[in-house]
């Protein structure tokens, strides 16, 4: 049997406030709903979750009417709709806020945003967590908790 983890203390003001300052800082891209980066096994790359990312995302996962993951039939992201739109857009993790999409303008450079990666890791310790982890398990975590 796993060992619950103690309450969680309230992270979502903190997250709202990172994803917020991100999306201020916006770099120019040409996304227009790509969704090339949503395609886990095609582009060999998965978005890291701390805790606090994952905790907020199964709040996003949740109130989509979902209480756990289904593996996409190719391999895609797990919550990505049958439309091809994410199915939790506002709460999409950082790496996806941050465009890690090479069609899209490519990733953010770290110096643009290491600030709030800094704020992203002092709060996963505080809750708790074990450092960034690939979004299908760090999610399944969280929705268990």
């Amino acid at each position: 049997m796993r060992a619950r983890r103690p309450p969680v203390p309230d992270f979502q003001p903190e997250i709202e406030a990172i994803y917020a300052e991100v999306a201020r800082r916006a770099l120019p891209r040409d996304c227009q709903l790509r969704t090339g980066c949503c395609h886990f096994r095609q582009t060999g790359r998965t978005p890291l979750l701390t805790r606090g990312e994952a905790l907020y995302l199964a709040k996003g996962v949740r109130a989509a009417g979902r209480t756990q993951l289904r593996p996409h039939p190719d391999g895609a992201c797990p919550l990505l709709g049958r439309d091809g739109r994410c199915t939790v857009y506002a709460h999409r993790p950082f790496g996806c806020r941050t465009h890690f999409c090479d069609a899209a303008g490519g990733m953010y450079p770290r110096k643009h945003v290491a600030d709030l990666i800094h704020r992203l890791e002092t709060l996963d310790e505080k809750l708790g967590g074990d450092g960034s982890r690939p979004l299908e398990g760090a999610l399944a975590s969280a929705l268990k908790d």
